[in-house]
């Protein structure tokens, strides 16, 4: 389980986080969502111990701030919304990287699988340089899912945290690139992921935490935490929700409030 607590970050005098508990549990999508500057990226990285911040952060019993980062990086796995990448390396060797880092480095194959597992099968001998800016991040997500292959390991859940991972993807990559943590929940291991895509939060998180202006606003599933009344207050759209086949509902914008209304 993840377990954070009264979790707070300054910037110099300025306020981002205030207070945020947020708990994500192993076998579920965890989503956090809310408007641009609410604070969404800062959680996940405070959450992994990026920022300096005030709380507690526990990950499967262990205090994130005083385990060392081999340990952690054994139990989860991280994909930035942006990574960069000093030198010209090969496809191959930027996934090779996650998974050193975790327990599978003896896995044969496993490179070449995980990059097949992200539509990016025979990808491995390219510059990394070379792939568009979806490719890369389809690539960097191979990278994490080496790291934590198997779920669940001998030390119990591993995790996955994705920042805003079907950024620049397409349709079609963004419903894989869901279905992937899904999947990883669905076999027992845990996945928090920062999300603008409301509808793709809906379809395939089991909770969503609804993040504005540094505080958690509404927490639960995403019938309860995506009504139109939150949204409208986070986004000044009036939105109508609707209930499709597939699970979750999901919602059509209809209108938004003037500069001078908002």
């Amino acid at each position: 389980m993840l377990d954070v607590s009264n979790l707070s970050v300054h910037f110099g005098n300025r306020a981002i986080l205030h207070g945020v508990d947020l708990v994500a549990k192993a076998g579920e999508v965890t989503a956090i969502c809310g408007p641009n500057g609410a604070g969404k990226s800062t959680v996940l990285r405070a959450i992994l111990g990026e920022v300096p911040c005030q709380g507690a952060v526990v990950l499967n019993g262990l205090a994130v701030g005083q385990t060392p980062t081999a340990t952690l990086a054994r139990q989860r796995a991280v994909l930035a919304q942006d990574t960069q990448v000093a030198f010209d390396f090969k496809v191959a060797e930027i996934v090779a990287m996650g998974q050193e880092a975790g327990d599978f480095s003896q896995t044969r194959d496993l490179v070449a699988t995980a990059l097949a597992a992200v539509g990016l099968k025979g990808f491995g001998p390219r510059a990394f340089a070379t792939l568009s800016g979806g490719e890369k991040q389809r690539a960097h997500l191979a990278r994490a899912l080496a790291q934590v292959w198997q779920p669940v390991g001998p030390a119990g859940p591993r995790w996955l945290f994705l920042d805003e991972p079907v950024a620049s993807l397409d349709l079609g990559q963004q419903l894989r690139v869901m279905q992937l943590a899904r999947n990883f929940a669905d076999a027992g291991g845990g996945v928090v992921a920062v999300m603008h895509d409301l509808n793709l939060s809906a379809m395939f998180a089991d909770q969503i935490a609804f993040l504005l202006a540094g505080r958690i606003s509404a927490f639960g599933t995403p019938e309860q935490v995506l009504t139109p009344n939150v949204l409208h207050a986070a986004y000044g759209c009036h939105v109508t929700m609707n209930q499709g086949p597939s699970r979750g509902p999901w919602f059509v914008p209809q209108s938004c409030r003037s500069a001078a209304q908002v």
